[in-house]
């Protein structure tokens, strides 16, 4: 299945120059949805891991499913003030301003085996907070998978050192 061919891209959003590659088109197809979350299964099969942890909101859609079907548990990332419980947080760069996000402070034990899912990797900065906030709690990055990287936006610089994965590149 052509997936490039579901996604919807919207030129100049959400500023003149930039082509938005809009997933709302492949989340309203129940058949390109499924093979997304399949694509995305088969990239962990064998992989040892015990926990999914997906920022929020998108990777929260990718990422609950998969750890459903696998039998894993799954880390809700959000922005602060989200989350009800202890958090830590880490605060990271945007080309307009920071932003922080978060993960409940017991989340992560020593030890455990985390997949990171999300929809985009664009400029990384995300995810490498999430990243270290893993870390920070004993946990390891066992491996990265985006639906979408934006090669040309460089994120795997910012996450050189960890196993990524995508699925489309743009």
């Amino acid at each position: 299945m052509d997936l490039k061919a579901i996604i919807r891209d919207v030129p100049d959003f959400p500023k003149a120059g930039i082509m938005f590659r809009d997933i709302t088109t492949l989340l309203a197809c129940p058949d390109a949805f499924a093979h997304a979350l399949f694509l995305i299964e088969e990239r962990l099969d064998g992989l040892d891991f015990n926990l999914v942890a997906g920022p929020e909101s998108r990777g929260f859609i990718f990422g609950v499913p998969v750890a459903h079907k696998m039998g894993r548990g799954f880390i809700p990332a959000r922005k602060r003030g989200k989350l009800p419980a202890a958090t830590i947080s880490k605060s990271y760069a945007l080309e307009y301003g920071f932003e922080t996000i978060e993960i409940h402070a017991d989340a992560v034990k020593p030890g455990d085996r985390v997949v990171i899912i999300d929809d985009l990797l664009a400029t990384g900065g995300t995810c490498k907070a999430l990243c270290e906030l893993i870390e920070q709690s004993g946990g390891h990055v066992e491996r990265i998978i985006f639906l979408i990287e934006l090669a040309e936006l460089n994120g795997r610089e910012v996450l050189k050192g960890y196993n990524i994965d995508t699925i489309l590149t743009y």
